[in-house]
């Protein structure tokens, strides 16, 4: 995978490659990681980004000039990339939207700033992404957050596949609980069942505690989740377990 980072503030992204997923993926070839400064694509000598908004307000508007000249440049010498814009009022990013995006070979980030960018810049990106329903100061946090999500995605990079497919919101359900040593911590103990080695009661309990789980916690996923038969029976015996409970407080 190669991306491409057109920003105002260089320095932070080049921290961020030095360290975690990101640093392993360069590492191993994996991730081609290229930094771009918006302001080498300004025209004059304070080599401005922004301005205020025709029409009057608050704030100030990236220019599309600059965005688009970074653009032009970056796809010159490296050819077609996917262009995300980061924004409040993209396409909030999932586990599936991450999946499509871990398939690119080329993305280019621009994160935004200020009141966003001037509209004219939508007819040249691919897609606009929100990491959430929230504002953030600018758009660098959200393109690390998008790309963290997908890079652990690509293929060969996590040793460990059958870890990939049980993570949460993998089939738009909650990961089951984990546990590891030591087996009683004041008092609190290990489910019994986890240390027994009967594989399937513990995949028996691993589901039922991730249905548990996404609930109580996330029952709108569950509005999306394929249920097999096995899971429909275990939903029915948390709903019994639940329902008992409450006869019991009431």
């Amino acid at each position: 995978m190669e991306v491409h980072f057109l920003t105002i503030f260089p320095d932070f992204f080049e921290c961020a490659k030095a360290f975690g997923l990101f640093k392993v993926a360069i590492d191993r070839s994996i991730l081609s990681y290229y930094v771009h400064n918006l302001r080498d694509f300004t025209k004059d000598k304070h080599k401005t980004t922004d301005d205020t908004p025709y029409g009057g307000g608050a704030g100030m508007v990236m220019l599309v000039e600059p965005i688009v000249k970074g653009i032009e440049s970056i796809e010159g010498t490296y050819g077609k990339q996917f262009k995300i814009l980061t924004s409040p009022q993209g396409i909030k990013l999932d586990e599936n939207l991450a999946k499509e995006i871990s398939q690119k070979e080329k993305l280019l980030f621009i994160p935004t700033h200020y009141e966003g960018v001037d509209e004219r810049v939508m007819d040249y990106i691919d897609i606009e992404i929100s990491i959430g329903d929230y504002v953030l100061s600018g758009g660098e946090i959200a393109s690390l957050v998008i790309l963290d999500a997908a890079l652990r995605l690509v293929e060969g990079l996590l040793h460990n596949k059958e870890s990939l497919s049980e993570e949460t919101f993998e089939n738009n359900l909650l990961e089951y609980p984990q546990y590891t040593r030591p087996y009683d911590f004041r008092g609190e103990t290990v489910p019994d069942v986890l240390r027994s080695g009967n594989h399937r009661e513990i995949e028996k309990f691993r589901k039922k505690e991730s249905l548990r789980r996404t609930l109580l916690k996330r029952p709108d996923l569950l509005l999306k989740h394929n249920f097999t038969d096995e899971e429909i029976k275990l939903l029915k015996e948390i709903q019994k377990e639940i329902e008992e409970i409450i006869r019991r407080l009431t």
